[in-house]
Order: C-alpha cells, then sequence, then structure tokens
C-alpha cells in the first residue's frame, strides 16, 4: 500500500482538544455514540487513520466544528493531560500538587491535576508544569510508560539500538522509551527506524501513541499497522527498485500563484511540486517532496485537465509519467471594464487567458511572467475582440491539481 506523508471509558463525555497556546479551552461535549469518528482531512488512507477512529469512538480525541481534526498539530502538555484522563482510568497514586503557573481557572486545571496524581505526568523545577509547552514525542512516551508502570524488561541501550536516532534520546527518557518500545507503544511515520524523540508530537502522533498504549494494557484490540515498532521482528531487504501502482495519489502544489486561468479550448505547460513524500506500506519513500511533476493543462470534457509527462525526483532521476487530475470545471468571468490587476493579482494565466483578458479589458499591459510559457498575447487577439465577457477556467492549483497515477510505475531505490 502507498501512503502520503508531505502528534477510558465508554460514556466519557466526548472532547475537543484543539487549543493551541491561551488560557480558554473550547471544548465539545456529546455522548461518545454519537462522535465524529470520520473527518474532512483525514483520508482513509492516512498512516493514523484507524488510531483517531478507535480514539474518537472511545471519546479520547475529537474533531473541529469544522469538520477537521488537524492531525499535524502540535499538542501541548495541559492538552495531553486532559487526553490521557479520558483514555485512562486510574487510582490516584500521590497527592495533588498545586503548580504556580497554572491558576485555578485555567481550562486545564482539573485535567493537569489529575493527570499528576494518576502517575502520568508531572512537573518541572519551581514548581511549574508549562502547560502551553509544546510536548515532544519522548515526553509522551516518558508519560504513558510512567503512568502505566512499564520498566525495560531487557537491556535499556540494547532496546534503543533499534532506532537510528538513539542518540538523540534524552538520559530522563531512555528507560521509559526503552519501556514503551517493548510494549510495542512507539509508532514510527514514516521510517518505523527513526524515533524523531525531540520533535514535538502531532494530534495524529498522540493518537497513535496513546491507542497502543491502551492495546498494551489490554483495554483495546490491536490494529494491523506497518508504523508500530515490533522488536524481533525480522526486517525485509530494501529492494533495488518498487512499483508504485496504478491509482496512487501523487499530493502538488504550485507555488508561484494561488490560481491559474487558462481558456476551455487552451494547452498551457505547467510544472508542480510534489508536497508530501509518497511512500510504501514499509515507510520507504519513492517519491520524495520537493519532486517535480511537469505536464501540460490541456481541454478536457467541459474543462481543462492536468496531465502529467514526467517526474523528476529529488536526485535528479526522471520517470514517464502516466498521470492526470481531476477534470476542472469551474469558471471565473472577466467583464470588460474590469480592472486587470484585480484578475491578475496571485494568478498565472495561460496564454489563451491572457489573451481574452487583454481583449475584454482592452488592457494589453500582461507581463511575460504572468503568462504560462511565457507566450506572447498579440496573435490571439483577434479571437475575443468585440466580446463584453468571456469565461475562463478557475484553477486552484493546491487542491484542483492533485493526480492520480494511471499506469504502474517502476522507481529505482539506488
Amino acid at each position: 500500500m502507498f501512503t502520503l506523508n508531505p502528534l477510558q471509558s465508554g460514556t466519557a463525555a466526548l472532547m475537543a482538544l484543539s487549543v493551541t497556546v491561551g488560557t480558554v479551552a473550547p471544548f465539545i461535549t456529546a455522548s461518545p455514540s454519537l462522535a465524529q469518528t470520520t473527518f474532512s482531512d483525514v483520508s482513509s488512507n492516512y498512516w493514523a487513520a484507524q488510531f483517531i477512529q478507535q480514539l474518537s469512538q472511545r471519546g479520547v480525541i475529537a474533531g473541529f466544528p469544522d469538520g477537521s481534526f488537524r492531525p499535524e498539530e502540535p499538542v501541548t502538555r495541559a492538552q495531553f493531560a486532559a487526553m490521557v484522563n479520558k483514555a485512562f482510568q486510574k487510582a490516584q497514586q500521590r497527592q495533588p500538587i498545586n503548580f504556580a503557573d497554572v491558576p485555578s481557572n485555567y481550562w486545564a486545571s482539573s485535567a493537569i491535576g489529575q493527570a499528576y496524581t494518576i502517575g502520568f505526568l508531572s512537573g518541572y523545577p519551581g514548581n511549574r508544569f508549562e502547560p502551553n509547552q509544546a510536548i515532544p514525542r519522548q515526553q509522551v512516551l516518558v508519560s504513558l510508560a510512567n503512568g502505566l508502570g512499564y520498566t525495560p524488561g531487557g537491556n535499556t541501550e540494547s532496546t534503543l539500538q533499534y532506532f537510528n536516532d538513539a542518540s538523540n534520546i534524552a538520559s530522563y527518557a531512555r528507560s521509559p522509551v526503552a519501556a514503551a518500545t517493548e510494549k510495542q507503544i512507539v509508532v514510527n511515520y514514516p521510517n518505523v527506524k527513526f524515533l524523531n524523540p525531540t520533535a514535538t508530537a502531532t494530534r495524529a502522533q498522540v493518537a497513535a501513541f496513546i491507542y497502543q498504549a491502551l492495546v498494551s494494557s489490554n483495554q483495546a484490540s490491536a490494529m494491523n499497522s506497518p508504523y508500530v515498532v515490533a522488536l524481533g521482528q525480522p526486517t525485509t531487504p530494501t529492494p533495488l527498485s518498487v512499483t508504485i501502482p496504478q491509482g496512487t495519489a501523487i499530493p502538488v502544489k504550485y507555488d508561484k500563484a494561488e490560481k491559474i486561468l487558462v481558456t476551455k479550448d487552451e494547452t498551457a505547460p505547467l510544472t508542480l511540486t510534489v508536497s508530501q513524500n509518497v511512500v510504501t506500506q514499509g515507510g520507504t519513500v519513492v517519491i520524495p517532496a520537493g519532486s517535480q511533476v511537469m505536464g501540460q493543462l490541456k481541454p478536457a470534457t467541459g474543462g481543462s485537465q492536468f496531465v502529467a509527462e514526467k517526474l523528476v525526483l529529488t536526485n535528479g532521476q526522471e520517470y514517464q509519467l502516466n498521470a492526470t487530475s481531476d477534470v476542472i470545471t469551474k469558471t471565473e468571468t472577466v467583464k470588460k471594464g474590469t480592472s486587470i490587476s484585480s484578475i491578475i493579482k496571485n494568478t498565472v494565466l495561460g496564454a489563451g487567458a491572457a489573451t481574452a483578458v487583454s481583449a475584454v479589458t482592452g488592457d494589453r499591459a500582461i507581463a511575460t511572467e504572468e503568462v504560462l510559457g511565457g507566450a506572447g498575447i498579440g496573435a490571439l487577439v483577434g479571437l475575443f475582440f468585440g466580446k463584453n465577457s468571456v469565461d475562463l477556467i478557475a484553477i486552484d492549483p493546491d487542491t484542483d491539481l492533485q493526480m492520480t497515477i494511471n499506469q504502474n510505475l517502476l522507481v529505482s531505490l539506488k
């Protein structure tokens, strides 16, 4: 399978842990039976989709009012405290403490106090909790291991050598992270061999860690994910090449403009940038973010469509590419008397669209850098001469030009 790259009780209330830095937390409460389990920005093939879905069903995490989950947003220590309280039911392990930087009216005051007393989180010197501090991945794992009472069964350093970046794990975290690794709490995307311990944990990553912690304590069923670190399992030799199957999506972006305008009849050259890594199920990057896709916008039934011709990887390797976007049919009408500056702001035009705009508005001052391919427009003005308006295909390159591979593509991994 190929994916895209480019941080309890059954009756618990559904909580939207969606704050950033501040003293007020927007919550959404509802019965878990009505919990949202699908989100507009979490596709079915997103690497953490199963973890997010399962925890949202349990009321541990939730989305935002606009239907999104925002899986790549960072998690603060206060937000994480609220999450673990929703996920785990434990008796008090130690006496409460009043942190100097957590006032009683702070939105997560109660959650922080509870997470401390049940042993999942502690403070910093000076009696501080730092509630708005983004929580690193290693700190999440330390919290889960300590809160569940896990200690390494084997040699800590031997266990940690599984990770290629083991030297980056802080001294305080090494033993708990080793214990969490043994318990299969660690989930590393896109490469299971890299822990990235000091990176800020995202909402998706925290969801994966918490779910695996529930699995380790027999409170949830294990799921089949290639990104769960499982010690002792044989590693598959890295292949010399990989076939990217037909149907794989390639996410792209276009940095030169926020909009592209073309006529329904024109062909315009276009080069796009891959916005996220395309990876195998085992975590191998086959199309790195930053690679270039070269092709053309071409007329299609009722609109325009991007047709890819060549893929150029970041290492310079080139491949013929058979991939297309959906047909774009959205239109924008340019009328006589319209200010040309309002039309071309943050916009690139095809040569035909530039011709149409020039003819309808009567303004010939369209710079060649605003025209795809730098094409001249003078010879085509006659096609639109005398018209009071023209309908152009309006393309949002960051959403409309996402493409799908139409034929298996063999990529070398050398």
